[in-house]
């Protein structure tokens, strides 16, 4: 019965023209690209495999957001160790993906000792700076000698990291521009890192007060005027240290600690600072120093001036 309702679908043109690209369709989708013992490797499978594949990505990425959310609510994790523990289980779920489609294809593992040394020849030239970086990410996430919210200096570069990734490192600087980094850079040069052990950093602001100033005064005005600020943590206790006697001014250096979540922040504390100080020196007279110079003539006789006038101011009234 079946072969007679093949017969007449075949037999009609708008069936037959459907019959054969169903048929067409049907040899592509069981085409053999490569024939195992266990089996074969069809477009069928390789095309499933990539719908597996983006589907699979998805998947693991909501999976592993979803399982750090429900961790994160017993387990007290900054946002920092979420975004590590979210990265490892998104790559676990890549790897049972990836087992699962190897199931799906028939695909004899010993097809990857007749290939893999051929393979990890050629791709581990063009690919050396990216598994370099990957491990560095990776080390990154486990020693966590920087974590997002850290205020870092790198290659001259200071800013806020804003995310660690498995190959790159972002890090938002005070303009609010995103630098892009290997992560191999964080582990081969010198990096320093605000917030490692403690929070707190000491500030300064260095200030220089005319010759005849009374010392005393001085460190009286800079410890008021730290003291205005609120943000400065009162210990350790600021301190006003007497530098030098400089060449246009008495030196004076006051120390703070304070703890900034940013670059921005530590500047904005000390900008207020020094208007306290101005503030202050503005009231009680004392003058902040300028560079100036005294020139002294030495000669054998005095030295005779003469005033010259404009041409207008010298003609007749």
């Amino acid at each position: 019965m079946q072969k007679d309702l093949s017969h007449r679908l075949a037999t009609l043109p708008l069936s037959r023209r459907l019959w054969e690209t169903l048929g067409i369709f049907a040899d592509i989708w069981n085409y053999e690209v490569l024939v195992f013992q266990s089996g074969s490797l069809t477009v069928g499978k390789i095309l499933l495999s990539l719908l597996l594949v983006v589907l699979g990505i998805a998947f693991a990425r909501r999976i592993s957001r979803f399982l750090v959310s429900r961790i994160a609510q017993r387990v007290r994790l900054d946002r920092g160790g979420a975004e590590t523990v979210q990265t490892f289980l998104f790559y676990a779920l890549l790897i049972l993906l990836f087992l699962v489609l190897l199931q799906v294809l028939q695909v004899p593992l010993t097809l990857f000792t007749l290939f893999g040394s051929a393979v990890a020849l050629g791709v581990g030239f063009g690919t050396q700076n990216i598994i370099n970086n990957f491990i560095s990410g990776l080390i990154l996430m486990i020693e966590r000698p920087i974590k997002i919210g850290d205020v870092v200096e790198i290659e001259n570069v200071r800013g806020v990291v804003d995310h660690i990734g498995a190959r790159s490192t972002r890090i938002r600087t005070t303009d609010n521009l995103v630098l892009v980094l290997p992560n191999s850079n964080f582990l081969e040069k010198p990096v320093i890192n605000w917030h490692l052990l403690d929070r707190r950093i000491r500030g300064s602001v260095k200030v220089g007060a005319a010759y005849g100033s009374d010392a005393r005064l001085v460190e009286k005005k800079l410890l008021e005027a730290v003291a205005r600020e609120e943000r400065v943590l009162r210990r350790p206790t600021p301190q006003v240290l007497f530098r030098d006697f400089g060449a246009d001014s008495l030196e004076f250096e006051l120390l703070f600690w304070m703890e900034p979540r940013s670059v921005v922040e530590k500047q904005e504390m000390e900008s207020r600072i020094r208007f306290s100080i101005d503030e202050l020196f503005r009231e009680c007279g004392i003058t902040i120093a300028f560079p100036q110079r005294d020139v002294h003539l030495d000669t054998a006789g005095p030295i005779a001036v003469r005033l010259e006038g404009t041409p207008s101011s010298a003609a007749p009234s």
